[in-house]
């Protein structure tokens, strides 16, 4: 297919006049035959390099995705749109079953999306040697020992799909470092891929990372900062997962909590109810892949460290899906990392490549939290790619400011170099002179001058390091503990009680801390700095919230999410350019020939005055 039929087709079903970067080149991929390794940032439109193929008739794409909410997200994406699609996996009915399965059997379905275990049944072979005509893997960093995210069950695909020498591969992913894009194209069998990697960075996120000292007050403020809008809130344990829940509720923050230790029926419930916007917040473990696609995640808050930069990047860039503003924060604690240690060890068959892998990532993420660098230029050079990307020199890269994170914003800020060795050394001193038999709490204490029967027993009240400190708070130090830590001036015992200890690069540090850098903590409130989610005038915004109710009645309607009907993106357009027409209506970059048909009339009347109840009531009538 030529490139302007799949403009037409883009424009048919999408709404979209022009592509996302790299969206047409994987396509024309797939439909010419050709392997292809696809990395795109989140909400970079990855899903429309596999689905536009299967909407220009390539034949049955078969999307290989281990996220079973994502992949019935998009089945009812795809079918809003008029492509036909269907899922099989483990939770799906057996009503929902036969219906897949007649679409298979009389060649009417283009999409299948299925887990990969249900793909190793093989009892679809017959099926897919008859039509396939495209395997999309996705989430596809699963299948590497030196991803996020390893999944031994992603190691059976190469075999799989061998068995169709002739059907072109196409493997996606958001996150994937050069070793990892090795890895994907080796294990899956990637026959001279062609390779199109995305610029990673996501320039309408405000990133920002903070050192967490208490942890409800903080997650409370942030939510509050953004009222009536849609945010997540990742932790890392079950258990704080229901803390963090409770806390909110009690607050009046409409959320739910979302983690494997929940049933089925509850982990459905609360996705529905998020999608839906019946409630504002979801609360998820770090670890639970929940496959969130809703476009207008307004915020993403980790209330725990994740477990490397490749998580966050992936989670933290479900906000913001739809490219408007949305905001990123991190509440970081070193305590986190040695959990997260602990957790991945705890496995009996650990290879000792994956126990390397794992370790990097921590120390990785950690470095990222502490460092007062930008952090988009930190997330990009992860992925190996300059920031900013258009930057000349070298000295312009240094001195560019985003002005969307917590260090180009003045929030997080370097302590001057004489300021950050005299801290350096005086922490270090503290653990060294008291032999590295003691925890961060009581090293705290000494430097604060703080007498307990524990310090004057061990006569540690007698060192020359008590009280240096004693003008600085607690959470000041244990920040600045943490950060010497990440820089390997400082180590942390496993065990129990995790006991700091001086290592040889810290006893360096002490005589030539030049290379020790320190950041200035906390602010005590998080204030609200993220821009608005939109830049419309007072009374266009009056516009938008009018269809944003008629969008949710009619989404209610039909038991859809409403960003289904339309994204945010498409109501901010419709309210600013006001169409007076259906074909106007269709110009609007969002609106396809199959939604202007659905939604199109009862959009333009609430436009034209109409109440949007009246309007919704017109439209149920209808249906």
């Amino acid at each position: 297919m030529n490139k302007p039929n799949l403009l037409k087709t883009l424009k048919k079903y999408w709404g979209y006049d022009q592509f996302r970067p790299l969206q047409e080149d994987a396509a024309q991929a797939a439909l010419d035959g050709n392997d292809a390794l696809i990395i795109l940032p989140t909400g970079g439109g990855k899903s429309l390099c596999y689905q536009l193929p299967a909407a220009c008739d390539i034949g049955l794409t078969i999307v290989i995705s281990p996220l079973i909410a994502l992949m019935d997200d998009q089945v009812s994406a795809a079918e809003e749109m008029g492509i036909s699609a269907g899922t099989l996996h483990s939770q799906v009915s057996e009503k929902q079953k036969k219906i897949t399965y007649a679409g298979l059997f009389n060649k009417e379905l283009k999409l299948l999306y299925i887990s990969p275990e249900r793909l190793a049944a093989r009892d679809l072979s017959d099926i897919i040697k008859a039509s396939a005509g495209l395997f999309a893997v996705d989430e596809a960093h699963c299948i590497s020992h030196w991803g996020h995210e390893f999944r031994p069950e992603y190691r059976q695909l190469k075999e799989i799909m061998g068995e169709y020498p002739n059907v072109p591969r196409m493997a996606l992913t958001a996150t994937a470092t050069p070793q990892v894009q090795h890895d994907i194209v080796e294990q899956l069998g990637l026959k001279n891929p062609v390779k199109l990697i995305g610029y990673p960075d996501r320039p309408n996120l405000t990133y920002r990372s903070f050192f967490r000292y208490d942890q409800m007050a903080q997650v409370t403020e942030i939510i509050r900062n953004h009222p009536n809008q849609g945010g997540i809130v990742y932790a890392q344990t079950r258990k704080e997962v229901e803390k963090i829940t409770k806390n909110l509720q009690r607050a009046k923050i409409s959320c739910a909590p979302y983690h494997a230790g929940l049933s089925a029926k509850e982990r459905a419930t609360a996705q529905y109810d998020f999608i839906h916007e019946k409630i504002d917040v979801i609360v998820a473990t770090i670890a639970f892949g929940m496959g969130i696609n809703r476009s207008n995640v307004r915020y993403v808050v980790h209330a725990n460290t994740p477990k490397s930069i490749e998580h966050y990047q992936q989670e933290s860039g479900r906000a913001g899906r739809d490219g408007e503003p949305a905001e990123c924060v991190l509440l970081y604690s070193y305590a986190d990392l040695i959990t997260h240690k602990y957790l991945s060890m705890r496995e009996e068959e650990i290879s000792p490549m994956r126990k390397a892998a794992i370790e990097k990532q921590l120390k990785e993420i950690g470095r990222y939290a502490v460092s007062p660098i930008c952090r988009h230029r930190l997330l990009t050079q992860h992925f190996g790619y300059d920031y900013p990307k258009t930057a000349g020199s070298s000295a312009a890269k240094t001195d560019f400011r985003c002005m969307a994170c917590d260090v180009c914003l003045n929030e997080t800020r370097e302590l001057p170099h004489e300021e950050a060795a005299l801290n350096t050394q005086k922490i270090i001193s503290a653990v060294y002179r008291t032999q590295n038999r003691f925890g961060a709490g009581y090293i705290i204490n000494i430097l604060k001058g703080l007498q307990d029967e524990r310090i004057t027993g061990n006569n540690h009240h007698t060192l020359k390091v008590f009280g240096l400190m004693k003008d600085e708070s607690e959470k000041t130090i244990r920040n600045w503990i943490d950060q010497l830590i990440v820089q390997g001036c400082l180590s942390v015992t496993d065990g129990q009680y995790p006991l700091l200890q001086v290592t040889q690069a810290g006893l360096e540090a002490c005589k030539n801390p030049a290379k020790v850098k320190l950041s200035l903590p906390t602010p005590q409130k998080i204030k609200r700095r993220v821009v608005p989610a939109s830049s419309l005038s007072s009374e266009n915004s009056e516009v938008f919230e009018r269809l944003r109710k008629l969008r949710l009645l009619i989404a209610r309607t039909l038991g859809l999410p409403p960003y289904m009907v339309f994204a945010d993106s498409v109501l901010t357009a419709m309210a600013e350019n006001n169409p007076a027409t259906l074909s106007e209506m269709l110009e609007i970059k969002g609106v396809g020939e199959h939604k202007l048909k659905a939604y199109g009339k009862y959009f333009l009347d609430c436009l034209n005055g109409t109440d949007p109840e009246t309007a919704a009531g017109s439209f149920k009538k209808k249906k």
